[in-house]
């Protein structure tokens, strides 16, 4: 009889525990009512993506008042950005004249453009605030604003040192590299026994 009682009890217990969980008035739900993803354009690519570079970055970001100390009126955020650029070379602008054949069709020279780099691309889930110090006034600011501790202003400084960083790397030579060696490859699996590459501004 004992082991019955017990038994009872426990299915009471779980059942009014899943009775709650299904009725709980304070619980989260969830609802996703985006709309599907629109097609805007759809453009015929025409470049090679010759090399990618991953970077990271500390923005040291400071705010400060002008007569009143940093516990009263101010902050200090340590952003942590984490991002990749891309390095590529656009064949869409190449002119009738970019490829030139010998006679014999044994020889041919190529003339490129340049690497570009494009857009730095900000990864968000390896990019996050590391430390953060507000005033008095920020923190209740925060409390009120509706979009508190807003960190726009984060990710596009990251984002714009990403990029300088790109500038100043040998990003942009690896990828010229990396497209003179995929374009003598591919020429000479055709049947070119001398492949010549040439850059825009080369004799």
């Amino acid at each position: 009889m004992l082991a019955g009682l017990l038994l009872v009890i426990a299915l009471l217990v779980v059942g009014a525990r899943l009775t709650w969980s299904w009725i709980d008035p304070l619980g989260d739900q969830t609802i996703d009512r985006s709309g599907p993803a629109l097609l805007r354009s759809v453009q015929n690519l025409s470049r090679f993506e010759a090399a990618t570079g991953e970077f990271q970055v500390i923005v040291d970001l400071e705010k400060d008042a002008k007569f009143l100390p940093d516990a009263i009126k101010g902050s200090r955020t340590l952003f942590v950005g984490a991002g990749s650029v891309d390095a590529y070379v656009d064949f869409s602008g190449l002119p009738k004249d970019a490829l030139t054949v010998s006679p014999d069709r044994k020889a041919v020279t190529v003339r490129l453009p340049h690497a570009e780099l494009e857009k730095p691309n900000l990864d968000n889930k390896r990019s996050y605030v590391f430390a953060q110090e507000r005033g008095i006034f920020d923190r209740i600011s925060d409390v009120l604003s509706s979009s508190p501790q807003n960190q726009q202003e984060l990710y596009v400084l990251a984002e714009r040192k990403i990029g300088d960083a790109a500038a100043a790397s040998d990003l942009r030579s690896r990828a010229d590299q990396n497209t003179k060696a995929m374009m003598e490859g591919m020429l000479k699996s055709l049947g070119f026994t001398s492949v010549t590459i040439k850059y825009t501004g080369e004799p």
